[in-house]
């Protein structure tokens, strides 16, 4: 986890962020050419890097690569909101082996101070799973 990037960087490095964010937007199965052509707009990499970060993204279960027409096609296998899902789950459950108590209190503490309108859904959250368990 990078403490430091924001978004799906924060699980994901810089390169890997930006092309599942290009495979999220653009909405349909890219050619490894078509993502470095609109990739090395913004972040000139070789073509041998894209390709090299497109498979890591393969074999981390992120993107599907088919091949049709000769040319190996890349495409998200979960949408963005389902990765963030997954993401914020194990973030959450990597944080909270610190100690559930002082994670629990700074969390309190950081959205009372950031985002107080946020600190009332979590409470009204908290009373929804409770009256879940105790119904």
């Amino acid at each position: 986890m990078r403490l430091t990037a924001s978004g799906v960087g924060t699980v994901l490095g810089e390169l890997e962020s930006r092309l599942m964010r290009l495979c999220w937007d653009v909405g349909r199965p890219l050619t490894a050419r078509e993502v470095h052509d609109r990739l090395h707009v913004e972040h000139p990499v070789s073509p041998l890097t894209s390709t090299t970060v497109l498979n890591r993204l393969v074999a981390k279960g992120l993107l599907t690569r088919t091949r049709r027409d000769g040319r190996l096609h890349f495409a998200p296998r979960v949408d963005e909101s389902a990765f963030v899902a997954q993401a914020s789950r194990r973030a959450v459950e990597g944080i909270l082996s610190l100690g559930t108590e002082a994670v629990t209190a700074s969390i309190v503490d950081v959205l009372a101070e950031r985002d107080p309108e946020q600190l009332a859904e979590l409470a009204r959250l908290i009373r929804r799973k409770l009256r879940e368990r105790d119904g």
